[in-house]
């Protein structure tokens, strides 16, 4: 079979499958101590209801309808963008995390797309890398699975925080596979910034602590 037919039957694979390339870098596997992978395994494991705690109702209906507006292109359906949306600020304030942040660095990493596969093995909107699964001790979860997803990579990048004492800039680096360099933190730090930027008319309001 020449080489040409075979890229051509590869692409062909890649157009039909169900998930999309991403092309965002990747966390590095490194060796957990027990009492590490016990602190992840458990963060991962609660089952709580993801229904966010906001100062208020009108805090609420003001985040929410506020960055609806800007996930109008990539989700059409209003329920699903509340659903994402709603998911993406329990998981961030449960990790400690700004949710505006997370916003941006899911925009950096999937643009968006559940189903985002990057050429080395990450997935789904915040781009985790499967060997987590079996670090930690949870083999069969669904890195597919909107708060499977999103409660992985906060809960990475949270413990990258805590490895780079609360740089953000070198936690991110960390997050990607990047450690050092300026590109992908700088991406994310400007995506963040226009994620705070009100569109709709709301001001932006104080998170919870």
């Amino acid at each position: 079979m020449t080489r040409r037919l075979l890229c051509a039957l590869a692409g062909a694979l890649i157009a039909a499958a169900p998930f999309r390339l991403a092309v965002a870098g990747a966390q590095q596997e490194q060796l957990l101590s027990a009492s590490v992978q016990a602190g992840l395994s458990s963060a991962l494991s609660d089952q709580a209801s993801p229904e966010p705690v906001f100062p208020s109702v009108a805090a609420k209906t003001a985040w929410l309808t506020d960055k609806a507006v800007l996930l109008q292109r990539r989700m059409p359906e209003i329920a699903d963008r509340v659903a994402f949306l709603k998911t993406v600020y329990y998981e961030a304030t449960r990790a400690g995390l700004d949710p505006e942040m997370v916003l941006g660095l899911i925009q950096v990493e999937s643009r968006f797309n559940k189903y985002a596969l990057s050429p080395v093995g990450a997935r789904g909107y915040m781009q985790v890398m499967p060997f987590w699964l079996n670090d930690i001790g949870r083999p069969t979860d669904d890195l597919f699975h909107l708060r499977t997803n999103l409660r992985y990579g906060c809960t990475i990048l949270r413990y990258y925080l805590g490895l780079e004492h609360g740089n953000l800039f070198l936690a991110l680096g960390r997050y990607n596979g990047s450690r050092g360099q300026e590109t992908y933190p700088n991406l994310v730090l400007a995506s963040w910034n226009k994620w705070r930027a009100p569109v709709s008319g709301f001001q932006r309001v104080a998170l919870s602590q």
